[in-house]
């Protein structure tokens, strides 16, 4: 057999190489004890390299392309095994360890909550209250669903509500709503998992959404993301909730602003609240708008936390080595504002104040309430 569990690993005494194959910039961030790291599509760069007297145990994201890599390695006379369930199976044992020592949870409850406060005082906890107070997100009476996808941006926001709490105010009740929309066993787990190491109390629900999307042959991203929505504020309401919270954060914003303009032939912007056409009484807010993705990243490097990046069972194959959204429109959005601001540290902010300072005496044509209107209609 090729494949070797985690345990089985570490129960193998002998001298051995582990490889991680995964890109590199995810191998950074964090990596089985001891492995080096080899991107899967280099492998052949370095087949010289390997020694053909000692295991190796290849390690990918999820235990798939590095179970391909094993086999293909072994017809060339490597002793290789494939670790199952891959990184995301050491991070699940990990945690388990981490469970198993109650104050070694507590530590890292207090770490990571100290680190919103204090070290990420400026680049994210003052951002998120700026952008509650100059947007008016929040309001007396407020039952707000902090909607938990299970990634980066929506434990962040969690765990900056449960602050903003504990030190504010308090005059809004909060529930943490994670929906279930088909994930496969790993990735739930991972979620339930990440939500007890932040102290997050999540109330949880199930949908069949990527059962339905999975038999659409255009657009299923697009319906994906609609019917989520609407699931999230239908249970939110049942709740009793007024409000549902998004992670969207600035760079976010400034994509979909440059989508909107290069794709979609239009000026328009992600709004950092929205009122709800389909359920009355319900408004979305977005309290992470003035946010940059880098420092989030920053947080979540700075912690050693590992938070599902593509759960969508029609894209596990590129999430498999840590690569999400490859080949869509928005990482192309993303490359080329990263070109750009190579040439001047402005762009990101300019977009952004592009959609603040809109002259409507130089538009052409704009749409609002009462429909459309040309420039000539007053001319």
């Amino acid at each position: 057999m090729l494949d070797r569990s985690i345990l089985e690993l570490e129960a193998d005494k002998r001298e051995k190489l582990i490889i991680d194959i995964r890109r590199k910039e995810e191998y950074d961030k964090d990596t089985y004890p001891n492995a080096i790291n080899i991107f899967w599509d280099d492998i052949d760069d370095h087949i010289e390299e390997l020694p053909k007297d000692k295991p190796i145990y290849l390690i990918c994201y999820y235990g798939r392309e590095s179970s391909i890599l094993a086999e293909s390695l072994r017809d060339e006379g490597f002793d290789t095994y494939n670790v199952s369930g891959g990184f995301r199976e050491y991070l699940r044992i990990k945690l388990e360890r981490y469970f198993s020592a109650e104050g070694s949870v507590r530590d890292k409850h207090k770490q990571i909550e100290q680190s919103i406060i204090k070290k990420f005082r400026k680049d994210i906890w003052k951002k998120f209250t700026k952008a509650i107070n100059e947007y008016k997100l929040i309001e007396d009476g407020d039952k707000i669903a902090v909607c938990i996808s299970g990634g980066k941006d929506s434990m962040l926001m969690a765990k900056l509500f449960q602050e903003l709490y504990k030190h504010g105010k308090q005059n809004f009740e909060l529930i943490f709503l994670v929906m279930n929309p088909g994930y496969n066993d790993l990735n739930y787990k991972t979620v339930l998992d990440n939500a007890r190491l932040l102290d997050i109390p999540v109330d949880v629900f199930s949908s069949d959404i990527f059962d339905i999307v999975a038999e659409q042959d255009r657009s299923p991203c697009y319906l994906c993301a609609r019917m989520r929505r609407g699931h999230l504020y239908s249970k939110a309401k049942e709740l009793g909730c007024n409000k549902i919270a998004l992670g969207h954060h600035f760079d976010d914003v400034i994509e979909t602003i440059l989508m909107g303009m290069i794709y979609g032939a239009q000026i328009q912007t992600m709004m950092p609240k929205l009122k709800s056409t389909n359920f009355e009484g319900m408004e979305l807010i977005r309290p992470m708008y003035l946010i940059r993705e880098d420092d989030i990243k920053h947080w979540v490097n700075y912690n050693k936390l590992h938070f599902i990046q593509c759960a969508c069972r029609l894209t596990e194959s590129c999430a498999s080595c840590g690569g999400t959204e490859q080949g869509s429109k928005r990482a192309e959005i993303k490359e080329l504002i990263k070109y750009m601001s190579k040439k001047s540290p402005y762009i990101e902010k300019n977009i952004f104040r592009s959609v603040e300072n809109v002259n409507l005496k130089t538009v052409i044509a704009y749409k609002d309430t009462d429909g459309e209107h040309h420039f000539l209609d007053n001319y």
